[in-house]
């Protein structure tokens, strides 16, 4: 068999699958150009190559990062979610102000319950009505968002157990514990949605409702489970990043579904559904949070960065 033979029969070269992996993840150039920028900076290449710098921007990098992988899977379902920030809220508060009366485990199962209730919420209203997610859960993020101030009378709670905030602080020798929960629901998520029935019945009703519905695909059933997940992932988000601070705050995920949204659409999610990777979200979340934390390094003020986030959307988008 000639040379040109066996390449062709072993399939895609490196390279070709490295082309067609940048086509697809066009992202992770951005990644590099933007990690060059201000590894090359005078003002930042000093402070930018510290291993705390790192560890800074995967912890930074978690509380939106693990609600954008929900968020991945109910985009690609060309539905979206806006109340991820107000369960946040009300998830960390109930795990920080039930631990006097309950304990942390109790608490904290609470608060994740809570998530999954109102994502359960949301997905039935989708399923039973018909009406599009976008009032659904803007509704969502308006009434869970005033239960948080009623249940909080807009007062923080704090952790009176140590052991709480100890966890937030924790580490697995270089890498924050809570680092490490994102990364493995990454590669979790990843493989869910690569590599089983539900993600490629997600990819389906994104792409084509009504086809999917003639394959045999039940989409009510189908955007309710995404919805629990995201509901689900929005609580745990507010509950680690309430143990990192050791309380929570009414105000606790402000805006962060815009965050969430912003960086699953960089990773190339389409607003119309049918087409995303949570490997494409992951690139999307380190750039927010590696162009954050460089331009915080340079004393960019913090509203030239909101500035600069959105033009680069906006640039990504056409």
């Amino acid at each position: 068999m000639s040379t040109e033979a066996m390449r062709e029969s072993s399939g895609p070269g490196i390279v070709d699958r490295l082309w067609r992996g940048i086509r697809q993840q066009p992202i992770w150039i951005f990644v590099v150009l933007i990690f060059a920028f201000f590894s090359l900076m005078p003002q930042t290449r000093e402070f930018f190559f510290d291993l705390n710098n790192f560890t800074n921007i995967l912890i930074q990098a978690t509380p939106i990062g693990i609600i954008a992988l929900g968020m991945t899977f109910v985009m690609i379902d060309a539905e979206i979610d806006l109340s991820v920030g107000a369960i946040m809220a009300l998830a960390a508060s109930l795990a920080v102000g039930l631990q006097g009366d309950l304990g942390i485990f109790p608490a904290v199962a609470i608060g994740l319950l809570s998530g999954v209730l109102i994502g359960a919420f949301n997905g039935v209203v989708v399923w039973k009505t018909g009406v599009d997610s976008f009032i659904v859960t803007l509704g969502g993020l308006l009434g869970v968002r005033g239960l948080v101030f009623v249940y909080t009378r807009e007062q923080s709670f704090f952790a009176m157990d140590f052991a709480y905030s100890d966890f937030g602080m924790s580490a697995l020798g270089p890498v924050p514990t809570l680092a490490i929960i994102f990364l493995a629901l990454t590669v979790l998520f990843h493989w869910i949605l690569t590599n089983t029935q539900h993600g490629r019945d997600t990819y389906a009703v994104g792409g084509n409702r009504e086809a999917a519905k003639n394959a045999g695909i039940k989409v009510g059933p189908h955007l309710l489970i995404n919805f629990v997940i995201i509901g689900l992932l929005s609580a745990l988000s507010g509950i680690l990043l309430s143990t990192q601070m050791g309380a929570s705050t009414p105000n606790m995920g402000l805006n962060f579904e815009l965050w969430v949204i912003t960086a699953v659409v960089l990773g190339g999610t389409k607003l119309t559904g049918g087409h995303g990777s949570i490997v494409g979200t992951f690139g999307g979340v380190l750039a927010i949070q590696i162009l954050r934390n460089g331009m915080n390094l340079m004393q960019v003020p913090a509203f030239w960065v909101l500035v600069i986030l959105g033009s680069i959307l906006i640039a990504v988008l056409f």
